[in-house]
């Protein structure tokens, strides 16, 4: 079989919810993601010893092998899938890690799309949307990689949305949170919206949910600010783009804007790079 080839792209929170502590220690969310033109790419080579090489601008920070998520993923559907076909991994790693863009779930999705593919298995087998839970609770929203709202701990998720491109700035500070030191350090009294959200109330047409989005927060920046104060720091220097909305994605610590056209974004984007050429930053759509 040929070499097959996927995108893992960056997963941004649009806006991010704590609803409440659970029992189990873990906390109730309520989010709208969606995903970026920009990602990471993962292709596979059926037939082949299970394995992974990580390759790519960002490979140094990928972690050891036996710990990365996309092997992680590739056994958990093994499991479930008696004679599973699986092979060798490449992961062009271009997002950065631990900024709360996804990546590690991206990568993890797209190893199960590729697996899927080279099985003949549908996404919305059963064993398949199992596996995805089982590899992390991120991986399910970006195993079909379109904006929708998700919930619980991210283990429920609508229908995609009808979602208007929206033209943005990703920054990462270079300064990485642990997403369990950040609810370690969330403040409960923080949330001021303690709802789910309902697909009816998210707009459909591109400035209406800039609007809507305006009113929005992430409930996680404060905690994780912080504990990684180049948080705030990215975002005030986003802040002077003439942006019409800045905020924290997922648990951190990249932050991103939203501008009206592409080409405030691209001069955001080169404003902030030039003032900070240590971070990572770039400008992209989101969809």
């Amino acid at each position: 079989m040929a070499r097959l080839q996927s995108t893992a792209p960056a997963k941004v929170n649009l806006t991010l919810r704590v609803l409440a502590r659970r029992a189990d220690g873990f906390h109730d969310l309520a989010s709208l993601v969606t995903f970026a033109a920009i990602g990471d790419t993962l292709t596979l080579e059926p037939g082949a010893a299970l394995d992974l090489a990580v390759e790519g601008p960002m490979a140094a920070a990928a972690g050891a092998k036996a710990e990365n998520v996309v092997l992680k993923a590739a056994r958990e559907l093994a499991e479930r899938i008696a004679g599973a076909k699986l092979g060798r991994f490449v992961l062009t790693k271009r997002l950065p890690s631990g900024a709360g863009l996804g990546g590690g779930s991206a990568d993890a999705a797209a190893a199960l799309r590729l697996i899927a593919q080279a099985n003949d298995l549908a996404l919305d087998d059963r064993r398949v949307l199992d596996a995805a839970r089982a590899a992390g609770a991120d991986v399910p929203v970006c195993l079909d990689p379109r904006a929708r709202l998700m919930h619980g701990i991210g283990d429920v998720i609508s229908p995609p949305l009808r979602f208007p491109q929206l033209d943005a700035v990703l920054v990462y500070p270079d300064s990485p949170v642990k997403t369990a030191d950040v609810f370690l350090a969330f403040e409960p009294g923080r949330s001021r919206r303690k709802t789910v959200y309902s697909e009816a109330e998210i707009p459909t047409e591109r400035m209406a949910l800039l609007r809507f989005l305006a009113n929005e927060e992430n409930d996680l920046e404060p905690a994780a600010t912080t504990l990684a104060p180049a948080i705030g720091e990215a975002r005030k220097l986003l802040e002077t783009t003439a942006p019409r909305v800045v905020r924290m994605s997922g648990s951190g610590s990249a932050v991103f804007a939203l501008y009206e056209s592409a080409n405030a974004a691209a001069n955001a984007a080169s404003e902030i790079r030039g003032r900070r050429p240590d971070w990572w930053v770039t400008a992209t759509t989101l969809g």
